[in-house]
């Protein structure tokens, strides 16, 4: 048996079943033990904990980071979802935080400079072209679909394309879509995928990939819009503080 290296197992779609609630920033750890469930919140990034509800049902919680600082998601059964979610509210209120909404949690990950799947990559992306390698990527595990593509990046040479901040100007009137041109001397160099107006930087920031020639921070590039061409500055993720 201890050559076995599968398992006679069902794969079981519980997303129905479930609700996801979510406990960001520097102080989500402090929220998560105010709700006193019985567990050892999990350390390393994307581990993963498990206990019971004292009204019953299974609660799994993971260490996942969404604005680069600390965070937990709960997968909770979703007839209890209201009542955590009630209880992390107050939890949060208690440590200064507060409930939000989509809008502000985009926010807050354009501000952190942080892509989404299906907004700011997909399945043509590579990890190393989207800053996630890191976080994606392992250089010493076993064999997995697209290692070859990688282990030839990072062996040979750099990828010709890197998400990067771009500071719009100030004056802008619209944001720009997801896949609007940005120009280099009248040559198409990239596009964005995210945008928003801060109010951490109290400006219009977006995210998007530019070609590697004109990537480099504090580069000056240009976003094509239906108005003419504006300005832009190149700026390396993170953000720096504002």
């Amino acid at each position: 048996d201890q050559y076995i290296i599968a398992d006679d197992v069902q794969i079981v779609d519980v997303a129905p079943h479930y609700g996801l609630l979510s406990a960001q920033g520097p102080r989500a750890r402090e929220v998560l033990m105010r709700l006193g469930l019985k567990l050892d919140l999990p350390a390393p990034e994307m581990a993963v904990a498990h206990t019971k509800l004292p009204e019953g049902g299974d609660v799994y919680v993971i260490q996942q980071p969404r604005l680069r600082t600390a965070g937990f998601d709960l997968h909770v059964p979703a007839a209890s979802l209201g009542m955590v979610f009630g209880k992390l509210v107050a939890a949060a209120k208690q440590a200064g935080g507060r409930a939000c909404g989509w809008q502000a949690l985009e926010t807050a990950r354009i501000e952190a400079g942080v892509p989404r799947f299906g907004q700011d990559m997909d399945e043509t992306h590579l990890a190393p072209e989207a800053g996630v390698t890191d976080r994606a990527i392992s250089y010493s595990k076993g064999c997995y679909i697209g290692q070859e593509v990688i282990a030839r990046v990072r062996t040979y040479g750099q990828v010709t394309r890197e998400l990067r901040g771009l500071r719009l100007a100030d004056d802008l009137p619209a944001l720009p879509a997801r896949g609007d041109k940005l120009l280099k001397d009248g040559k198409e160099v990239g596009h964005v995928t995210s945008a928003v107006h801060s109010p951490r930087f109290h400006a219009p920031i977006a995210l998007g990939y530019v070609r590697k020639e004109t990537n480099a921070p504090g580069s000056q590039i240009q976003l094509q819009t239906k108005a003419g061409l504006v300005p832009v500055t190149v700026v390396s993720l993170p953000w720096a503080p504002a």
